[in-house]
């Protein structure tokens, strides 16, 4: 898991440092973001401790409405759940006493123009993608037709090749040689670049291509879903069948499963049109259609009238 500071989120989202400049280096230990509540009433055990404390208006309002002493009894609550830092929203005066107290506690205080549910809604997508657990694969990441493939291979069977193809059709890179995925749930991976290769395809013979440069912006995405994991191997005779329905296959990747296809290769074989049919096919069983059960209905209904 990739960690990220308090300075990473103040330039990230243009937050105002009130105080604390000093220790903008402390680090994030929880994703999501806390909105204070019954934690200004007193202390509570079972409360997670370590999370960022944002103060919407109803909590600045609130704080207003107390004497000196009883805010800082109040401030002091929420002390006691050790947040990274604190952020008031909404560009609001802050309260008395805040800023002293946790400037003697060494916790930075920030502010932002954005309102409490726009703040709340940035920091929780980000930092549930910034701090998901993540491995490097090799390989080339794709959206096809909206569906995330992760397609893989070994060296020089043409999986750039074959991504390039796709994209000269109208889909989009995500990343190639090296593709990041990201466990954001135990449901959902999602796939992107390392930064460095972002925008580029590397092809034999050619050499190292800028997607967005050749063909556009819409060639290049920054991330996808995976629903797909396509491997790209070397021709077995023999191997191939032709059965209504092939039996459903899964690759795991840091224990989240993903459909698993293997397309042989072979000189006339159309690669990339195979994979857009696979995108293709995968969402119609999605939405609950299944081709070979509609030819099997097909053929039972003919059989009953004869």
């Amino acid at each position: 898991m990739r960690t990220i500071t308090i300075k990473e989120i103040s330039q990230k989202f243009s937050l105002e440092v009130l105080s604390g400049q000093d220790q903008l280096q402390r680090v994030i230990k929880r994703i999501r973001v806390r909105r204070p509540g019954l934690e200004f009433m007193d202390k509570f055990e079972f409360m997670g401790k370590e999370y960022i404390q944002v103060l919407g208006k109803n909590e600045v309002n609130y704080l207003h409405t107390l004497t000196a002493e009883e805010r800082k009894l109040r401030i002091a609550n929420i002390i006691q759940y050790a947040p990274p830092c604190m952020i008031i929203t909404s560009q609001q005066k802050e309260p008395l006493g805040l800023i002293e107290y946790c400037e003697q506690e060494e916790i930075p205080v920030l502010r932002t123009r954005d309102s409490m549910s726009e703040l709340v809604a940035k920091l929780d997508a980000y930092t549930v993608k910034a701090m998901a657990p993540e491995i490097a694969v090799h390989g080339v990441c794709l959206n096809v037709s909206g569906i995330g493939i992760l397609l893989r291979g070994k060296s020089g069977l043409g999986k750039s090749e074959t991504a390039h193809t796709l994209i000269c059709r109208g889909h989009r890179l995500i990343a190639d040689d090296i593709v990041v995925l990201k466990k954001l749930s135990p449901q959902t991976l999602i796939g992107t670049h390392d930064e460095k290769n972002k925008e580029f395809l590397a092809l034999r013979s050619i050499g190292l291509l800028n997607v967005v440069r050749l063909y556009g912006q819409a060639a290049f995405q920054e991330e996808t879903r995976i629903a797909l994991d396509i491997e790209l191997t070397e021709w077995e005779d023999n191997a191939l069948n032709n059965e209504l329905e092939l039996e459903n296959k899964f690759v795991e990747y840091m224990d989240v499963k993903v459909p698993y296809i293997q397309i042989q290769l072979q000189p006339g074989r159309d690669i990339a049109s195979l994979i857009e049919a696979a995108a293709n096919n995968w969402y119609l069983h999605q939405q609950g259609y299944s081709a070979a059960e509609e030819f099997i209905k097909r053929i039972e209904e003919d059989m009953l009238e004869e």
